[in-house]
């Protein structure tokens, strides 16, 4: 017997962008890196035209250093990165944005690094506090491909959406937005 699931649409009114860790140490050991920070970088400019609300961290910024310039922050000084130790992205200050300014937030859509560490217990995190989160598989990566690959399959075991940047910008927030500009709603 097949299970059916259902994917809520992603309204930008009920979605947040969570990016991940996208640290200057990090660059050079991350696979494709700067493909995966042209995604978070376009993503970013989406979500920001969308007027979605967007979470930014830094994994212990004094020794990985800030968020690369490719992402393109500087562009949005009223976005700052939320400095953390832990692994998830989902720490207390980034929960009280959530529940507090943002209570109408039932999707994540997620990039960023490393997919199995940071990304995967934020992916975690987020389901567990009833969150229907979208990897942006374009825009996740490892240090290596197989802890990669072996973190999709995880993340969707746990419950959570994989997709692409395409998908997410083109088909979900676009179609959105044109309906807007239309009067379609």
């Amino acid at each position: 017997m097949s299970t059916i699931c259902r994917l809520r649409q992603l309204v930008p009114k009920t979605t947040a962008l969570f990016l991940c860790d996208m640290q200057e140490k990090f660059a050079p050991s991350i696979q494709h890196f700067p493909a995966i920070a042209n995604v978070a970088s376009r993503i970013l400019k989406t979500a920001k035209i969308l007027k979605m609300p967007v979470v930014v961290t830094e994994q212990n910024p004094k020794g990985l250093g800030h968020t690369v310039k490719e992402i393109g922050l500087d562009d949005y000084p009223e976005l700052k990165p939320y400095q953390k130790t832990q692994f998830s992205m989902l720490i207390p200050e980034v929960h009280d944005f959530l529940k507090k300014e943002h209570p109408e937030v039932e999707n994540v859509v997620i990039c960023g690094i490393e997919s199995h560490v940071c990304v995967q217990c934020t992916v975690h995190s987020l389901i567990n506090s009833g969150y229907d989160v979208h990897v942006v598989a374009d825009g996740c990566s490892s240090r290596t491909m197989v802890d990669r690959m072996y973190s999709f399959q995880r993340m969707k075991a746990m419950g959570a959406w994989l997709t692409t940047s395409e998908s997410v910008i083109l088909v979900d927030c676009y179609h959105f937005y044109l309906i807007k500009l239309l009067g379609k709603t």
